[in-house]
C-alpha cells in the first residue's frame, strides 16, 4: 500500500511538474506573442533596409557619422593613437584629478560592454554570409568608428556632474541637456530623456537578458541540459555582489577580466595562425579580393560590404553613446584625454579581435569552396560549411581545428564575456535611471535589484521579441546620440585644438608614478 501511495505521489508530482513546465512555456509563448505585436513596428523601423537593398539604414547612419567625424577631426584616430597609449599607461595621469577610475579602468569597463558575442558569433555570421571580404569592411568600419568614440567620450567627461563625495555621473544625457543649453539650442532635455529611456530598455534586454540566456545555453551545451533559472540565480547573485559597489567595484573586476579574456582569445588565435602560417597570405588575399568582388558569395561585393559594416556597428557600438557613460567616470581634468583613450576601443574590439576570428574561420577550411570555379558553395543565403555549422558553432569548430579542447575554452570565454557585459550595462542603465529619477542610494538599489531579477528571467525564458526590442532600443540610442553629436562637435574641436597646442608646447606634463 505504501509503495502504491509513493508511486501515486511520484506520478502526481511528475504530472504536476510536466503541467507546470507546459504552463510556463505557454506563459512564455503568450508574453512573446503579445510583446511582438506591441513592439514589432518599432523593431521593424529601426532595422529596416533602404528600399531595394538589404542595407539597414541604422548601419548607414552610424557609418556616415563616423566618416564625417574622421574628416572633421583631421583623422584623429591616426594622429592621436600614440598619445592615447601613453594616456592608458598613466603617463599623464594626475592622481588628484576628479573622477573615480583610471584611464585603463575606464577603457576596460567600456570594452567589457562591447567585447563579447559580437566578436565570436557575429563575425562568424558576417563571414558565413558575406565571405572573407566582409572582414575588410568590418575593419574599415572599426577604424572609422574610432572617431565616433572620440567625439562622444570627450563630451561625456566635459559635461559630467561631479559630486562632493567624489562620485560622478556622465554620458549623453548630460551633454545633451547641458551642451545644448550652453550653445543656446532647444530640445536638449527632450533628447536626453529619450536617450535615457532607450538606454534603460537596452540595459535590461541586450545588456542583461540576452547575455544570461546565451551564457546558460553555452554552459548547458558543455555540462548537459538543466533549468535556466539555476544559472540565472547564480549569475544574479554574482552580478549583484559586484554592482552594489558602484563603478569602482565594476572597474576593479573588468580591468582583470577583460585583459584576461582578450589576451586568451587573441593568443589562441595567433597560435592557430602560426600553425597555419602558409595559409595566412592566402587568407588576406581572400579578404581583399572578396571585399571588392564578393568571390561568388551571396550578394557579391554589396553583400560583403553590408555584412562587414553591420557586424562592426553591432560589435563596437561606436556612436551609440553607451561607452561615454563609462568613460565619464575617469580621473582627469582634460576631457580630450578620455576621448583619445576611447578611440582605442573600436580598434581593440573590431580591428584586432574581430579580425582574428575572421582569419581563423577563413584558414580553417570549414567554408566549402567549389574546386572547379574557386567560388564558395552557397547553401541558401550563406556559404555552405563542413558539418553545416554557423554562428558561434562555426567559430568554435574553426578554433577546434587547431585545438580540439578549444570549445571548452570558448564556453568559459562566452560566460566571462556575458558576465562582464552585464555588469557594465548595469552601470549604463543605472546612470540613465538616476538621470530620470534622481541620485540617491535607495533609487540606485531599486534599479540594481530590478536588474538582477531580469538576469534570472533572461536565463530562464526564451523571450525572442524582447531581445529584438532591446537590440532596437540600443540602436535607437544611436539615433538620438548622433543627432546631438552633430550639434556639439564644434565644442569637441575647440577642446582638441586647445589640448594639442598645450601638449606640443610642453604645458601638459608627464607625471612620475
Amino acid at each position: 500500500m505504501k509503495k502504491l501511495t509513493i508511486t501515486a505521489l511520484a506520478l502526481s508530482a511528475a504530472g504536476s511538474s510536466t503541467a507546470f513546465a507546459q504552463e510556463a512555456r505557454s506563459i512564455d509563448q503568450a508574453v512573446n506573442e503579445t510583446f511582438a505585436t506591441l513592439t514589432g513596428p518599432f523593431v521593424s523601423f529601426i532595422f529596416s533596409p533602404f528600399p531595394g537593398t538589404d542595407f539597414p539604414w541604422i548601419v548607414m547612419w552610424l557609418v556616415i557619422a563616423a566618416s564625417l567625424f574622421t574628416v572633421y577631426f583631421g583623422f584623429i584616430q591616426i594622429r592621436g593613437f600614440r598619445h592615447s597609449i601613453q594616456l592608458v599607461k598613466g603617463d599623464y595621469s594626475d592622481p588628484n584629478d576628479a573622477g573615480e577610475v583610471s584611464h585603463f579602468q575606464a577603457l576596460a569597463t567600456a570594452l567589457s560592454g562591447t567585447v563579447g558575442l559580437g566578436n565570436i558569433a557575429g563575425v562568424a555570421v558576417a563571414v558565413g554570409i558575406g565571405g572573407p571580404g566582409a572582414t575588410f569592411w568590418m575593419i574599415m568600419a572599426g577604424l572609422l568608428g574610432m572617431a565616433s568614440k572620440f567625439t562622444e567620450c570627450t563630451l561625456g567627461v566635459k559635461y559630467r556632474n561631479e559630486y562632493e563625495d567624489g562620485t560622478v555621473s556622465g554620458g549623453p544625457m548630460y551633454y545633451m541637456s547641458k551642451g545644448f543649453a550652453e550653445r543656446g539650442l532647444p530640445g536638449g532635455k527632450i533628447l536626453a530623456v529619450m536617450f535615457a529611456i532607450f538606454c534603460i530598455l537596452g540595459a535590461f534586454g541586450g545588456g542583461n537578458m540576452f547575455q544570461a540566456n546565451q551564457a546558460h545555453a553555452q554552459i548547458s551545451s558543455v555540462v548537459g541540459a538543466y533549468p535556466g533559472w539555476i544559472t540565472g540565480i547564480i549569475f544574479a547573485l554574482i552580478v549583484y555582489a559586484v554592482i552594489v559597489g558602484g563603478i569602482k567595484s565594476i572597474a576593479n573586476v573588468t580591468e582583470k577580466v577583460v585583459p584576461f579574456m582578450g589576451v586568451m582569445y587573441v593568443v589562441t588565435a595567433l597560435v592557430i595562425l602560426l600553425l597555419n602560417y602558409d595559409k595566412i597570405g592566402w587568407a588576406f588575399g581572400q579578404i581583399f579580393a572578396g571585399a571588392f568582388t564578393g568571390l561568388g558569395v551571396a550578394g557579391g561585393f554589396v553583400g560583403a560590404l553590408i555584412q562587414g559594416f553591420k557586424r562592426a556597428a553591432f560589435s563596437n557600438e561606436a556612436g551609440v553613446g553607451s561607452a561615454a557613460i563609462a568613460h565619464s567616470a575617469v580621473r582627469t581634468k582634460e576631457p580630450i584625454t578620455e576621448g583619445l583613450v576611447s578611440l582605442l576601443e573600436p580598434f581593440i574590439d573590431t580591428v584586432v579581435i574581430c579580425t582574428m576570428t575572421a582569419l581563423v574561420i577563413t584558414i580553417s577550411g570549414l567554408l566549402i569552396v567549389d574546386p572547379a570555379t574557386g567560388n564558395f558553395v552557397l547553401d541558401g543565403g550563406s556559404i555552405a560549411t563542413v558539418g553545416g555549422v554557423s554562428g558561434v558553432s562555426l567559430t568554435s569548430a574553426a578554433f577546434a581545428t587547431g585545438f580540439s579542447w578549444f570549445p571548452y575554452i570558448l564556453a568559459i570565454a562566452v560566460v566571462l564575456f556575458a558576465f562582464s557585459t552585464m555588469i557594465t550595462w548595469s552601470y549604463y542603465g543605472l546612470k540613465a535611471w538616476t538621470y530620470l529619477f534622481g541620485e540617491g542610494k535607495t533609487k540606485e538599489l531599486v534599479f540594481k535589484i530590478i536588474f538582477c531579477v531580469f538576469v534570472v528571467i533572461g536565463a530562464s525564458a526564451s523571450l525572442g521579441p524582447v531581445i529584438d526590442f532591446s537590440d532596437a532600443a540600443i540602436f535607437a540610442m544611436a539615433v538620438v546620440n548622433i543627432t546631438a553629436l552633430y550639434f556639439l562637435m564644434p565644442i569637441v574641436k575647440r577642446e582638441m585644438n586647445s589640448y594639442m597646442d598645450r601638449l606640443k608646447s610642453g604645458e601638459i606634463k608627464r607625471f612620475k608614478h
